[in-house]
């Protein structure tokens, strides 16, 4: 797997962790002797996809220098109920402060990765791709994201300046889709400009206003193949994207209608955290 690269803010959402959790001190660990050494291994209770190695990383490079982490996975490598992930060594207080925050990102990353790689897992070989969402964890979108794509996903736009996306309030503000794309494109932003369809109608339109990508709100099955074939005959077809209602069971056929991609906000937004745990030996 081609190492996806971690994001620009990863040290300051390490450095907002610590804080909420250490506050002024750790009162706690305070009652371990300073030169007390401890031993710690990391396992997962179920099966995972293995996300966060660079967050853990940063916990306890932030918190003492000498801890030394030895890992027994790689990023974005499968995990067995009652793997060990990672063997630790080092000043005991560092790894007694450091291990909620460093489980709440493998923990959260993991999940996150693992949801992403079933449903990548199920639409493989149809040319469709698997895109997530702006529904994820106020303050920590850009680590949900690089766990979408350590997953096996890829990102939509990261939020609202990178892409825009003209749905029915839009439009309604604009009075027409024509008007909505012509005032996206004098804006001279440059980026890809989509719009939320509600009908072949509202397809029609978008095409020939020069959208670059419509996504196909909660259209049912027939209707996909229905906006994918009027696509296809149009003189300047656009990306198709389907979204809404998508779960497990829906995605492969939903690939299977020719859509370039299909959004999926539950990888993130309902995403459960994986089941760790931190051992330790004194």
């Amino acid at each position: 797997m081609t190492p996806v690269p971690v994001p620009r803010d990863l040290p300051q959402q390490v450095e907002r962790a610590l804080d909420e959790d250490i506050g002024p001190g750790d009162l706690t660990a305070a009652l371990i002797p300073k030169e007390t050494g401890g031993h710690a291994s990391v396992i997962t209770r179920e099966p995972a996809i293995v996300c966060g190695i660079p967050y853990v990383e940063a916990v306890f490079a932030r918190l003492d220098s000498r801890v030394r982490l030895e890992w027994r996975t790689t990023e974005g490598a499968p995990a067995g109920a009652d793997d060990v992930l990672l063997h630790l060594h080092g000043p005991a207080r560092a790894l007694l402060t450091g291990e909620r925050t460093a489980l709440n990102f493998l923990q959260l990353l993991s999940g996150t990765a693992t949801a992403a790689h079933a449903y990548a897992e199920r639409i493989e070989g149809t040319g469709c791709r698997l895109l997530d969402t702006r529904k994820t964890l106020p303050g920590l979108r850009t680590a949900q994201k690089y766990a979408v794509r350590v997953g096996g996903g890829q990102n939509h736009r990261i939020g609202l300046f990178d892409g825009i996306l003209i749905k029915e309030n839009h439009i309604m503000a604009a009075g027409t889709i024509a008007r909505a794309v012509e005032a996206a494109r004098a804006g001279g932003a440059g980026v890809p400009v989509e719009v939320e369809v509600e009908t072949l109608d509202e397809l029609r339109q978008s095409i020939e206003a020069g959208a670059d990508i419509a996504m196909l709100d909660n259209f049912s099955l027939a209707a996909m193949v229905g906006a994918v074939v009027a696509n296809r005959l149009a003189p300047r077809p656009l990306k198709l994207e389907a979204s809404g209602g998508v779960s497990l069971e829906t995605i492969r056929k939903i690939a299977e209608t020719g859509v370039d991609f299909i959004s999926v906000g539950n990888i993130t937004k309902h995403v459960r955290a994986i089941d760790l745990s931190m051992r330790f030996e004194w």
